[in-house]
């Protein structure tokens, strides 16, 4: 019976073997993409259950560099410049940080999610990424802080975000700023009656 690959199967397949010539023994395992691949099965578990809890939507693909110190800003068609000049200057009251130093890119990748996911569940709306400039980073400089950039443009329920002013990171945070949650004036009065 043979096996059937899907489009993305054999990209990364042909990805893997790269420059590959020839391989001799065909019992090595090949343990680069064991991550890749048990995101792809908890993915197909994910969807196969309905359960999205389970399943990270974000990318580790086609990712863009950035630099070390170039500004990294996003305003989604129909928010105010009004609301994105305050998020810029910083005027907001950060609610939440969220910390990538020292984890890897697939750490980063799942305590993102399930923090920018948890926070907007909780009608946060402004908050800080702390992702470090990496200006040291291989094997590109900056690699963190380009897949925060690539990833924050993957969840519809951010709307903008903007490098963080010196005082708050600067070129090494990011301000984010969330989609009111369809519940927002329920949470509010919630948060309000717990001050």
């Amino acid at each position: 019976m043979h096996h059937q690959f899907d489009d993305d199967d054999l990209r990364s397949f042909m990805e893997e073997m790269g420059d590959v010539q020839r391989i001799t023994t065909y019992d090595k395992v090949f343990n680069h993409d064991a991550q890749d691949s048990l995101a792809k099965k908890a993915k197909r578990a994910a969807l196969a259950k309905g359960n999205p809890d389970i399943f990270n939507p974000l990318s580790m693909e086609n990712v863009k560099p950035v630099k070390p110190d170039d500004f990294i800003a996003f305003q989604q068609p129909g928010i105010q410049d009004g609301v994105f000049k305050n998020l810029r200057m910083g005027k907001y009251e950060l609610e939440q940080r969220i910390s990538l130093k020292n984890l890897t890119l697939a750490e980063s990748r799942d305590l993102l999610y399930k923090q920018l996911k948890n926070a907007h569940e909780r009608g946060t709306r402004a908050l800080l990424v702390q992702h470090g400039k990496g200006e040291n980073s291989k094997p590109l400089p900056a690699m963190k802080k380009s897949y925060v950039n690539h990833w924050l443009a993957e969840l519809d329920f951010v709307i903008a975000w903007h490098t963080a002013q010196p005082g708050h990171g600067g070129f090494g945070a990011t301000y984010v700023l969330l989609k009111k949650h369809p519940q927002q004036k329920l949470i509010n009065r919630e948060k309000n009656r717990k001050r």
